[in-house]
C-alpha cells in the first residue's frame, strides 16, 4: 500500500502522521486489497475566529476508487470523521463483491434446476 499524505497551509506533524496511520489500519483490516492512499490535510482561514480543518481522502483499490472529505473545527476530529466514511464505503464495497461472487456460484445451479423442472 502506497501512502501518500500532504498538508495545505499546515505544517504536517510526526503527530499528525502518525495518527492518521494508525486510523488507517481500520481500513486494512476490513480490506486489505488496497492499493494507493493519498491524504490532503488543509486548515482554511476564513476569519480569525472561524478557521476550518478539513480531511480528504482518495483511495484506490482493485476496480474502483474511493473517495471521502470531513471538515470540523479540530483537526483530529476531521480525521476521525474521515476514517468513519471511508470505512462505510469500504465495507459497502466489500459486500458488494461477496455479493457478486456469492450469486455467480448459485447461477449455474438454478439453470439446472430450472432444465429439469422443464423436462417434467
Amino acid at each position: 500500500m502506497n501512502l501518500t499524505i500532504s498538508g495545505h497551509h499546515l505544517e504536517l506533524t510526526p503527530a499528525l502522521r502518525e495518527y492518521v496511520q494508525s486510523k488507517l489500519a481500520r481500513i486494512k483490516r476490513h480490506f486489505d486489497n488496497v492499493i494507493d492512499v493519498s491524504v490532503i490535510l488543509s486548515v482554511d482561514k476564513l476569519t480569525e475566529k472561524e478557521k476550518r480543518q478539513k480531511a480528504e481522502i482518495n483511495v484506490h483499490i482493485k476496480g474502483k476508487d474511493l473517495h471521502a472529505e470531513s471538515i470540523a473545527h479540530d483537526l483530529y476530529a476531521a480525521i476521525d470523521a474521515l476514517i468513519d466514511k471511508l470505512d462505510r464505503q469500504v465495507i459497502k464495497h466489500k459486500d458488494r463483491l461477496q455479493e457478486h461472487h456469492s450469486a455467480a456460484k448459485r447461477l449455474p445451479d438454478e439453470a439446472a434446476g430450472d432444465m429439469m423442472a422443464g423436462a417434467a
